[in-house]
Parts: C-alpha cells; structure tokens; sequence
C-alpha cells in the first residue's frame, strides 16, 4: 500500500499539483443475508481502491481507481480537474504531519481470521433464537464482519496508517399468529464480542410483546426513547446543526450560540475519535488529522461545532479531527466519529409513573435539518403505568423539536447500546406530544 499511495503522490507532483493527498485502502468484507428463516445467501469481497486530491492555487481536483495498474493516470486526471476550477481563496492547505495517540478495540484477530463457516455459524444463531419463540418467523436480516487496512499520504508530511475489523448483526421479525407486529434488534462492534443469540430473542420477545394493541388519545406526556430511536432523531435532528460547513452555509439552528445554554444543564455531549473500541474511533480522521475528544455540549451549555481542515481553515481555528470519508470515492466532508450522550443514569422505566416508550421509529431522515423539527411514527411503544411497560400501543405518531427535547431531558437509562457512531442510553423526555 505505502509504495502505491507513493507513487500517486510523485505523480500528482510531477503533473503540477502544488499540495496532494493520497486516500487507499484495502478492504476484506462477508456478508450473510437472511430472507423467510433461511439463508438466502452468503458472498466474500475484496476492495482495493485509491483517491487523490490535487491542489493548485485553492482549486481542488479529485480522481480515484480501484485498478492499481491506473494510478498513474488518476493522477494526471485529479491535477487535470485542479487547472479547470476556479480557485477558492479560502482554502488554507491540506493537513500537516503530526503527533498521533494510541487507540484501543479497533482491531481482532478472531475477526480478521474469521471463517465463511463462522459467519454462517452466527447467522444461525440469530435464527433459531427467533424462532424459538412460538409464533416468530424471521422476515430478513443480515451479518457483516470486516478488516480492512487505510493510509493516509500527502505532500504536508502526513502519513497515517492504520488497520481495523468490524462485526455486526440484524434481524427482522414479524408474528405469525394473532395480531400481526414486527421488531428487530440489532448489534455492531469493533470486537468478536456480539451474543448473536441474544439479537434474535430480543426481536422475538419484543414483536410478541407488541401484539394485542391499545389505542391512545393524542396527549402530552414524559416519553423513555430507547436508543435506537434516540439516536435515529439525533443524527437527523440535531448533527446538522453542528456540522461547521453547514454553519457556514446558514444551515444551523446553532449559528453563533456558542457559549449559550440549550440543554438540561446535567446533559453533555462528546465527540471521541479516541473512544476504546468505537465504531468510529482511529488514530487520525480520514485526512490525517489527529483524533480527539471534542467536547460539543458540557452541562446543557453548547461549547463547539465539528470541523474538518477546509472548513477551520474558513473560520480561523484548528480541526476537530471531524473529516469524513464514505470511501475512497469520495473527497472528505465534515462528519461525527464516537458521538456520545452523556447523562445521569438510573432505571429510567421504574422511575416512570406514566408514560409512554418507544422503541424504534420510522422517518427521522425527513426532520428538518435547520430548525430541528420532526414528526415521526413510532413502532414498538408502549404505554407505561408505575413503573412498568403497561400496554402495546396500536398506532403512534411523535412529534417536537429536538432543541426542545435537550431541554426538556430528565432522565436516562443504563441500556447504553453504541447505534453506529452514536453511543447513548435510553433516554426520558418531558412534555412530548404524541398522537395515537
């Protein structure tokens, strides 16, 4: 990897590029999907790919292949697509090299070494737990495992090298008999750590538990969102507030309320490239700079928005090591690593006189970015009566604004689960209004 990303990185130089940066990688992936109880398939796939930005005077060109024999080439076309744009005056420069810390739980053999048996092995698992439940049939679901290698090169003297494995497990359940619900659960880790066994029952238990429905009035009530639905709201609602190129844009409810209150004051947020076995944690972001823990809210006050080098760059400060890649397809734009949400815990249901709970919900993805504003149905509820989950409930539509909901948090379970990114508990909100 390091004599190719070299190669790209001389060649880009020798076309006319005045700053370059090389992004490869290669990647090792399994993949087992599930449809009707059955494995419906299983398949193996190996990635390699390389992309390059190329810099002249501000103007950013860009280029990639998965084709090492091309590289070359690419290169050529990134400082090619340069020497057409306009220049931008705000672009600073890309990354320089720097001190890196050690990271923890991003890398397992067993993993890295695990078998297409295994991986069936597992799938199985999720399975048989489902249907040993009476009454479950197992509609799909999936499980992933991955190792994969990234380097980093540019002409600033950055060199990031890095290796890691992933692990993950989902199924989707509906009841065959009776009144008609659905559920899944779902895990992800860095490490060989999953009860398999336990995603499958948890559907199960939860889709039988979700049968024999209640209708409700629409009312205003404390409502418990288990983190699967937190933070499906979170990372719609409110990350794109604090995303500085959005800031920049005008795009933000945040915009110059730094230092301002807009949470409950005993509610802080981090964002921790470093985080022991995050799902996003690494030694560098994916330009090569430095990992940190940045802290975005610390008791209800809004203490920063998330950068990556160009957006810094616009507004005078250092990157929060907040650069984000979907592949080597792409160019880096501002994202969240290990998003935590951090807030008192206790047993946040038997702490409940009455209310309502909420296990997943669909439609989050058409919150409104900007003012934070969503309405979203609710799947798995249930209402809750001294201190206990009461009644499923048929039909349910939640409805707020997530600023509103920061306020309004009182309370937080110890069911911390990491949803991708997004490591948060469920979490209990006062005053929402939900339509039955």
């Amino acid at each position: 990897m390091y004599n190719l990303a070299e190669k790209a990185l001389k060649a880009a130089t020798k076309y006319g590029a005045k700053e370059a940066e090389v992004y490869i990688i290669e990647s090792q992936k399994t993949s087992v999907n599930i449809q009707k109880d059955l494995i419906e398939g299983a398949k193996e796939s190996i990635t390699t790919g390389i992309g390059i930005r190329a810099i002249i005077n501000g103007a950013i060109g860009f280029a990639s292949t998965n084709k090492m024999s091309l590289i070359d080439e690419a290169a050529k076309n990134a400082v090619s697509s340069a020497k057409i744009q306009d220049s931008n005056p705000e672009w600073k420069s890309l990354p320089s090299n720097q001190k890196y810390a050690t990271v923890s739980g991003i890398m397992d053999e067993q993993i890295k070494n695990m078998e297409l048996d295994d991986c069936i092995g597992h799938t199985m698992e999720m399975i048989e737990s489902a249907k040993n439940t009476a009454g479950i049939i197992v509609t799909s679901g999936s499980f992933g495992r991955s190792h994969g290698k990234r380097l980093i090169l540019n002409t600033n003297g950055v060199e990031v090298s890095e290796e890691g494995t992933g692990v993950s497990g989902f199924v989707d359940v509906i009841t065959s008999s009776g009144e008609t619900s659905t559920a899944y659960d779902f895990a992800i880790s860095r490490s060989n750590d999953i009860d398999f066994t336990s995603i499958g029952k948890n559907a199960a238990e939860l889709a039988k538990m979700s049968q024999n429905t209640i209708s409700v009035e629409p009312h205003k009530t404390e409502v418990i969102i288990h983190p699967f639905a937190f933070s499906d709201l979170i990372e719609n609602a409110f990350m794109p507030s604090i995303d500085a190129d959005n800031v920049q844009k005008g795009r933000s409810n945040l915009i110059g309320k730094k230092d301002e209150i807009i949470a409950n004051e005993k509610l802080s947020i981090y964002d921790d490239g470093l985080l022991e076995g995050g799902i996003e944690t690494g030694i560098a972001d994916d330009e090569g700079v430095a990992s940190q823990k940045t802290t975005v809210i610390e008791n209800g006050t809004f203490m920063s928005y998330l950068y990556d080098t160009y957006t810094a760059g616009k507004d005078g400060v250092e990157s929060t090591g907040n650069a984000s890649r979907n592949s080597y397809l792409s160019t880096p734009s501002v994202g969240p690593r290990n998003f935590i949400i951090d807030f008192p815990k206790c047993d946040v249901i038997a702490d409940t006189d009455s209310g309502v709970y909420v296990n997943t919900v669909i439609g989050a993805h058409t919150a409104n970015g900007i003012s934070g504003d969503f309405s979203v149905e609710a799947r798995n509820a249930f209402t809750i009566k001294d201190g206990k989950l009461d009644k499923p409930i048929k039909s349910l539509m939640i409805s707020g604004n997530i600023f509103d909901m920061l306020k309004n948090i009182n309370g937080a379970g110890t069911d911390v689960r990491k949803v991708g990114g997004t490591i948060t508990s469920s979490i209990r909100v006062a005053d929402m209004s939900v339509i039955g």
